[in-house]
């Protein structure tokens, strides 16, 4: 099991590798005011991917706040030996 993870891992990387390779041609982001930014596509697509990973945990953190907050049940207690039903 181990060395099929580290395959799995491996065609990952590789096929990420690919990616960024086949795509090095600059492309041009246009953004609001005739601002202009000229970078590798694969960069571009990085940036994207990191801004939506960035803003999913910041869309979050209320959430897990709260969640950290609320106070945990204690354990429910097991049923005594008389509280079950007769025939167990």
């Amino acid at each position: 099991m181990k060395y099929v993870l580290w395959l799995l891992k491996a065609a990952i990387f590789f096929t990420l590798f690919a990616f960024a390779l086949n795509n090095q041609q600059v492309v041009s982001v246009h953004f609001f005011f005739g601002t202009l930014w000229q970078a590798p596509l694969v960069l571009v697509v990085l940036a994207a991917f990191s801004a939506g990973m960035a803003l999913g945990v910041l869309v979050m953190m209320p959430r897990w706040w709260k969640n950290l907050r609320a106070p945990s049940k204690p354990p429910a207690a097991p049923p005594a030996a008389n509280d079950l039903p007769h025939g167990i």
